[in-house]
Parts: structure tokens; sequence; C-alpha cells
């Protein structure tokens, strides 16, 4: 078992065959590219792809990546070849944007031996595999969800004062200047700007230390983390800040699954644009 939500590339090189370990390649991406010819073109060896929209549900009107139900994701972890005590190191190549994703979901189904590699498949120091991973089925069980660890539209509209709400998209579809998929640019009113990708990272694309994080959503207003809602677009990249918050040991933030997707879609949603209003 790893000892945090992270792992270095020299612990996946001596770990990544292990029996009781499972690498699951998560590449997706917004603009249609196929992760799995990105898989079938060069993985980490003994890592099995999985489909970003086959661990997602598709219950219209809930945002493009809602929560699947318990069963979906059952299959789709048993599938990978992961058990109840299997350690599943999940990347990406994208500075973990979508890999805390399945980080995130596992442990909403009860799985808490899951981690993300700080750096994704770049950091990876051997060479990549072409040979597709076939794995004997797992005997996965997802748990009861942990509700918990996330809010509803309903629950968003009614926040509580005090509660920090962060978004995690670049700054430029938070202000509304460009929004690439959704039907209305712009912002949740009251929430703050935290772009995962441009602050969370250093040069190399690995997550910055937990004291530099830490400093920086406290910057933000963070402090206890149950007193903190993140969402995206789709409640994927949120996961990254999420992640974040838990490598700088603010625990119990929650997502909003699904973020401006479902946010926009509603038509009495309040929306606002330009720079966030303190």
């Amino acid at each position: 078992m790893t000892s945090g939500p992270l792992v270095s590339a020299a612990w996946l090189a001596d770990h990544h065959r292990d029996p009781d370990v499972r690498v699951v390649d998560l590449r997706w991406y917004l603009d249609g590219r196929s992760g799995q010819a990105a898989y079938d073109a060069g993985h980490v060896p003994g890592a099995v792809f999985v489909d970003l929209n086959a661990i997602s549900g598709h219950e219209p009107g809930r945002g493009r990546h809602p929560l699947p139900e318990p069963d979906v994701f059952e299959a789709a972890m048993r599938a990978a070849g992961v058990g109840p005590e299997t350690t599943v190191v999940v990347y990406d190549d994208g500075g973990g944007a979508v890999a805390a994703r399945l980080w995130w979901m596992l442990r909403y189904f009860g799985h808490d031996r899951a981690a993300v590699l700080d750096g994704g498949i770049q950091a990876w120091p051997g060479e990549l595999s072409r040979e597709a991973e076939r794995p004997a089925p797992g005997d996965f069980a997802a748990g009861a969800p942990r509700e918990e660890l996330k809010l509803e539209y309903e629950d968003v509209r009614r926040l509580p004062a005090g509660t920090l709400l962060l978004d995690a998209r670049p700054g430029e579809r938070y202000r509304g200047e460009t929004e690439p998929v959704d039907p209305i640019a712009g912002h949740i009113p009251g929430a703050r700007s935290a772009p995962a990708l441009a602050t969370n990272l250093d040069g190399d694309r690995r997550f910055l230390p937990p004291d530099e994080l830490r400093r920086r959503y406290q910057a933000l207003g963070a402090g206890a983390g149950r007193d903190v809602v993140v969402y995206c677009g789709s409640g994927v990249s949120a996961c990254h800040d999420l992640l974040a918050m838990e490598v700088a040991g603010l625990t119990g933030a929650r997502l909003y699954p699904g973020s401006w997707s479902e946010w926009s879609a509603h038509p009495e949603a309040p929306v606002a644009t330009g720079e966030e209003v303190q």
C-alpha cells in the first residue's frame, strides 16, 4: 500500500508488477482525441486502459460526466482486474487532471487503496509498452457511495454562508472570456478561481510540495476542508484540486460532480462573469 495519494515514478517502477498493484491508464481528451489510441501507442508496462466514459453515468441533465451507478463502476473496475485489496495507481498525460477523478471515485465507492502517479506518464523512467494488458477479472465490490464527499445542484444553490466554492477551470473560462464546451460562459456567483493545472504543479507537471499547496489554498480561504466545495466543467479536473488539498493536509473538501455543465443547463441558475468579487 502506498503512503499517500501520490506515488513517484521511482516507486511505481519498483512496484508496477506487484500482484496487489493495478496500474490504470486514464488518458482522455476534451478535444476528442482517443485515449485508447494514446494507450495503444505506448503505456506504462502492465497498465490497463480504462475509458473515462465507461466510468461515468449518462443521466440527462446531470452534466457531461455524472457519477455512475455503483454496479457500473464495479463492473469497470472488475474488468480492469481490481480487487478489494488492490492498490490502484492511475495516471494520465495531462498533469493528473483526469487521473484524479478515478482516485476520487474509488474513495467515493469505498476503496481507499488508490493513488495518482505524480508527473503522469511523462515521468515514467523506462520504456513504454505497446502490448495491451488483459488482466484476469477482479472481484472489486463497490461500497455504498460516500454521499458526504459530494454535493448536488440544489445543495450548491443553498450553500451556507462561510462555504468556500472553488472553480478549477482555467481562468479565462471562469471569467467567461471563452467557453469551448458548454452553452453559457461564466462561473457560479461567489466562486473563487482556483485553476487546477495552472497552480498545483511545478514545471515538470508534478505536484508542488505540501506546504506550498497549503499556503495556496489557505490564501484562497480554505481552512477546514469540509467548508470547501470544488467544481469545474464536468466534475473531472475539480478532483485535481481535491487531490492537491489532500496532499496539503486540507482534508474533507467536497465535489460538485455536475459542475458547470449541469449548472449552466439550468435556465434559472445565476451566472457571473469577469473577475471574482470579494
